[in-house]
């Protein structure tokens, strides 16, 4: 990790947590997004198996690539002075620690108003399962599961990749992590033209992921119920990340999530993780709590590299 940037990914957390993401016209994902939909729909009419594959490792070699880049020859170009200011305001758009604990504390607010319909359409935004007709206990669990692989995904793979490479790094992960979201499906073209970015996201996220295990067990007091649930529980998902990170959580809150899921009418069984009881509309609070307390952890982290830094 990286001194020099420490500081700026501090700030950055702090500036998400006090203004949440900027406005959709000034939002780099937003834009990611744009040039990512303009490239899919015309990649995805392109005949053959071999073509669409290739037309995907395009995609994700260059985006990322071009992202990292361009924001390293925007801080070149700014004025010394405000170089660290720009750079984590860069790398705060990145994060999203504020909008995930606002999303899942809705779905906790309609469940416990016992408004189940609005609670599944809720968490319905967050996830990408089918979320119809499921029941409150599976609501609130695709609300904790939600909040603990974005708590990776979102927050501390883009803090860890500042701390390494600056807002650069925050914003190439961004673009990975876009990329894999917007294309990383296995079904019809997008098995072939998704193919690179998914494998390129879940390489992107395999320190993350770990990393987050990490500070869960550090910030609950229980490292060894939290590591042994994490290891023994997350190599069995199909995810090589997200597993770790939901069983890691399972076992800081004492939970039992994972299960069957429906995901457009097809049932897709997923192996069980943790060993505790079911979850309730309020353990999606305590997973928002065990994400903020990893998220300080990591920026405390980057503080005390920045102070070195300085030193």
């Amino acid at each position: 990790m990286s001194a020099r940037h420490g500081g700026e990914v501090a700030v950055a957390l702090i500036l998400d947590a006090l203004v949440g993401e900027p406005p959709e016209s000034l939002h780099p994902t937003v834009w990611m997004g744009r040039v990512i939909s303009a490239f899919e729909e015309r990649a995805v009419e392109l005949k053959g198996r071999f073509t669409r594959r290739l037309a995907g490792i395009v995609l994700a070699a260059a985006l990322p690539t071009g992202v990292y880049l361009s924001v390293r020859r925007v801080l070149a170009l700014a004025p010394r002075p405000l170089r660290r200011v720009l750079g984590a305001a860069l790398i705060s758009t990145s994060l999203s620690m504020r909008g995930l604990a606002a999303a899942a504390g809705v779905v906790e607010r309609e469940l416990l108003r016992g408004d189940l319909e609005r609670a599944r359409a809720r968490v319905g935004e967050m996830v990408g399962r089918d979320t119809e007709r499921l029941s409150e206990t599976e609501v609130a669990r695709a609300a904790v599961e939600s909040v603990a692989e974005n708590a990776s995904d979102g927050v501390v793979a883009p803090m860890l990749y500042g701390l390494l490479f600056g807002a650069p790094g925050a914003l190439t992960y961004k673009t990975i992590n876009t990329l894999d979201s917007m294309v990383g499906y296995r079904t019809g073209p997008y098995r072939e033209l998704g193919w690179a970015s998914a494998r390129l996201d879940d390489l992107a996220n395999l320190l993350p992921a770990r990393a987050t295990v990490l500070a869960a067990g550090i910030v609950s007091g229980r490292p060894g119920r939290t590591l042994g649930a994490a290891w023994r529980y997350g190599p069995l998902t199909a995810s090589p990340n997200a597993g770790w990170v939901e069983a890691a959580f399972a076992g800081v809150l004492g939970l039992r999530l994972g299960g069957a899921d429906v995901y457009g009418g097809v049932i897709r069984d997923s192996p069980i993780l943790g060993d505790g009881r079911s979850p309730e509309p309020e353990d999606i609070r305590r997973a928002v709590r065990v994400m903020h307390r990893c998220c300080v952890l990591l920026a405390a982290v980057a503080i005390l590299l920045g102070a070195s830094g300085r030193g």
